[in-house]
């Protein structure tokens, strides 16, 4: 049972500490002043400090009692390249750096949680507090893996928490199996031949060649794919010519991929490689294919969602649970953290109205401090029910 008098006396402190946080944002791996304040907090609550994974990476580890069981509860602590256009006391002091994904907010809530655990210790066992870096763009959880994170703290499960914008403060939610999508990345050059716009037959034309892929490329989605799974192509970026009557030489095309099937993941690559290949050849021109994957799919565990529901009844009650989020094509590494070791990645509602309703990446969004407590309060109920 959470101690509501001793949850009453921290959350003055979790506020400020989310509030300095969103005024000092820092983009991927580049969370020195975030990550020196998570290791000071934790180091003052009593925690074992671990640095210098994946860079920037912090884990606090809290041990209690002679049980061998062990978990591992994860925040990410990074920032987006954005400029926050809201009029907050505490709005970004870094120019065209920003808080736009609640990351300020759920390091809040995961130092709330060692705090409390390590005044009470009831619980028998040990947990680790993952604090992680980069996030965004650039798979910081990937990272940390390949450095050795489930070696080093060996855990039976891990548990994530992502904010909610649109689903009501307070109200939590999950669902089983796949829940987000991989995110791969591609970048095309396609080199032909310049020329003025007024001969194009003595050119090999780029632009043209690009439209006629691109078109070509969404047959992969709807021609290829069995329409009962989920696939995404989408092109973000095109550069190409300066001037209006110079067909240029060369033009790049990027963007993003997704799917939650690893054979859906390959069909998209493969599909996507050979089109570049073929239909820049059918033109004259040169093709030079890049494809990432960066992100693995999320894909939770039905026992560990199992686990979860346990707490986030405990956390909100039934009335404000929901057990049937959909899957989404937005992408989260906490997928690699899932690759390696059963867990569970839930969602909390930010709230619908003003700020706090405003779509993730947002940069007039704000993380809600009145959901603080309630995070806090499932990642303790988390610790208390398998512990």
């Amino acid at each position: 049972m959470i101690r509501s008098d001793l949850l009453k006396a921290m959350l003055p402190e979790l506020i400020a500490t989310r509030r300095d946080l969103h005024a000092y944002p820092e983009t991927a791996f580049e969370e020195h002043r975030t990550s020196r304040l998570v290791a000071e907090k934790l180091e003052e609550y009593g925690l074992t400090v671990h640095r210098g994974l994946a860079g920037t990476g912090v884990i606090g580890e809290l041990r209690n009692g002679d049980g061998e069981g062990a978990i591992g509860l994860r925040a990410d602590m990074d920032a987006l390249d954005l400029d926050e256009s809201s009029a907050l006391e505490y709005r970004s002091q870094h120019p065209g750096k920003m808080h736009a994904c609640g990351h300020d907010g759920h390091t809040a809530m995961l130092l709330g949680a060692a705090r409390y655990l390590a005044l009470t210790r009831d619980f028998d066992g040990t947990v680790y507090f993952l604090f992680q870096p980069a996030e965004e763009n650039m798979a910081g959880a990937r990272v940390m893996v390949e450095e050795g994170l489930f070696e080093r703290f060996p855990m039976q499960a891990i548990f994530g928490l992502h904010n909610w914008p649109g689903l009501e403060a307070g109200k939590m939610g999950v669902g089983k199996g796949p829940i987000m999508a991989c995110a791969d990345f591609f970048d095309l050059e396609l080199t032909g031949v310049g020329g003025h716009g007024a001969y194009p037959h003595k050119a090999r034309d780029p632009i043209l060649t690009a439209a006629h892929l691109i078109t070509a490329w969404q047959t992969i989605v709807s021609r290829h794919t069995d329409p009962l799974e989920s696939a995404v192509i989408s092109v973000t970026q095109i550069h190409g010519g300066r001037t209006s009557n110079v067909i240029p030489e060369t033009l790049t095309l990027s963007g993003t991929a997704r799917a939650f099937n690893p054979e859906i993941q390959d069909l998209l690559e493969s599909g996507m490689r050979q089109m570049a290949e073929c239909i820049a050849a059918a033109h004259g021109l040169n093709a030079r294919f890049n494809y990432e994957r960066r992100y693995l799919a999320t894909v939770n565990t039905d026992r560990e969602v199992d686990m979860a529901i346990v707490a986030m009844l405990e956390t909100v009650g039934e009335a404000n649970l929901r057990t049937d989020m959909e899957p989404t094509m937005g992408a989260e590494d906490f997928g690699w953290l899932l690759s390696e070791c059963s867990g569970a990645y839930v969602v909390i509602g930010n709230g619908i109205e003003g700020s706090h309703g405003c779509a993730l990446h947002n940069p007039r969004y704000d993380f809600n401090d009145d959901i603080l407590p309630v995070g806090m309060t499932y990642w303790v109920n988390l610790v208390h029910s398998l512990l």
